[in-house]
């Protein structure tokens, strides 16, 4: 007798206990280092910026030499980006640029459209208060703080933010590897002769390019026939190198279904059968050192189960914290009058209205709907959905990422 079928919450967090973060790093140059996961905090060795410096063009100087508008000083130097000046004497101001250090002596910056420059002389028609238009040493960061944590998914603005202070390489968690193959002697590889009966294999295409997104290395062991001694073949191969062991197919209860029984005897299977359409037998457990999640061989199945499960599982792997994704409360433009009795992820998108609309054909094989949705509706058990009810949407943005 089979086991209740797990609710959505009840496998993620199944899979969030099970996921063991990797140990080992390498170090990578920064500009190299997007997508990749920090292994270590990243401290700052220096203040940003270095110096006090000045925020816009314009005049350094004193506070104490204009009393009010229209006071003239002496213009005693001229500092660029770049360049450090000398002390500012008494009753000048320095021409100063964006970015300079503010010269000593000054507190304040008067930017260059309230002043008039005559000569060797500038006539200040503004009355600054000290600080003005001055960026203060460290007030971007301080030497010793944490300027990336551990964990942190790198894109360009973290690789930006890890150069301002002067790292030039970065330690980050060594690439996840997947081990992947698909089921079913009904698949051929795109590129081959379809023969009669047959079908092209999406799914490896689908789940190499998920499992690239996220910075994965990945082995591609084909396809497997529909055999048991095939499949755990396949799975003993695949556990000898892997942290992950990803496929496809085979997952559920038919003669032809061999996954399930050849992880039983090649390792452990901890959960299976999910209470979430599309994507209901989605198996999990262990084969040697290695995970195993087997997904189902339905492409939109396989892709939204990836998105909704196996990504934070490999987020956790990699030593990250995964947030669960922002939903945008939207008002259907559709009528959904027979939910079934699972939670569904809906293939749909954003109208010009701001309404969301629905793919017409929700069949788990019907790969078209995935192309066409920007993302998906999270919907209840049970729960009818009339046009104008406000319903979650997940962005797809929000599940890529």
């Amino acid at each position: 007798m089979n086991p209740p079928m797990l609710s959505f919450e009840q496998a993620l967090e199944r899979l969030a206990l099970a996921a063991r973060p990797l140990a080992d790093f390498e170090q990578v140059e920064t500009a190299d280092a997007c997508g990749r996961v920090l292994a270590r905090p990243l401290i700052s060795g220096i203040d940003v910026p270095g110096r006090d410096v000045s925020m816009m063009d314009g005049y350094a100087l004193a506070c104490a030499e204009v009393a009010a508008p229209g006071a003239r000083l002496r213009v005693s130097q001229r500092i660029p980006a770049g360049s450090v000046g000398v002390p500012l004497a008494p009753g000048s101001a320095a021409r100063i640029f964006t970015g300079a250090p503010v010269p000593e002596g000054a507190d304040a910056v008067v930017m260059q459209e309230l002043c008039a420059h005559e000569a060797h002389t500038v006539q200040v028609n503004h009355a600054p208060h000290p600080g003005e238009w001055i960026t203060r040493r460290g007030a971007d960061i301080g030497r010793g703080s944490e300027v990336l944590a551990a964990g942190t998914r790198i894109g360009p603005q973290h690789a930006g933010l890890a150069a301002s202070v002067g790292a030039a390489r970065l330690p980050v968690v060594r690439r996840l590897k997947i081990a992947l193959f698909s089921t079913g002697s009904e698949l051929v590889q795109p590129g081959e002769p379809l023969p009669e009966g047959a079908i092209y294999n999406s799914n490896r295409t689908t789940l190499r390019a998920l499992a690239a997104r996220l910075g994965c290395a990945v082995q591609d062991f084909g396809i497997v026939p529909d055999r048991l001694d095939a499949t755990r073949a396949a799975l003993r191969d695949a556990a000898a190198g892997a942290d992950l062991i990803l496929t496809s197919g085979g997952v559920s209860v038919g003669e032809e279904d061999h996954v399930r029984p050849a992880v039983e005897a090649e390792g452990r299977l901890d959960l299976w059968r999910i209470a979430i359409k599309p994507g209901k037998p989605l198996a999990f457990g262990a084969v040697g050192d290695a995970a195993f999640i087997g997904l189902p061989g339905n492409p939109v199945s396989s892709f939204v189960t990836f998105l909704m499960l196996v990504r934070p599982f490999i987020l956790r792997m990699q030593g990250v914290r995964p947030q669960p994704p922002r939903p945008l409360r939207l008002a259907a433009g559709f009528d959904w009058p027979r939910p079934d009795a699972r939670r569904e992820f809906l293939r749909c998108r954003r109208a010009a209205d701001r309404t969301v609309e629905v793919y017409p054909n929700q069949s788990s094989a019907v790969l078209t709907s995935t192309a066409w949705a920007d993302g998906l509706v999270d919907n209840p058990p049970g729960v009818a959905i009339r046009r104008g009810d406000e319903v979650s949407f997940l962005p797809f943005s929000e599940l890529l990422a």
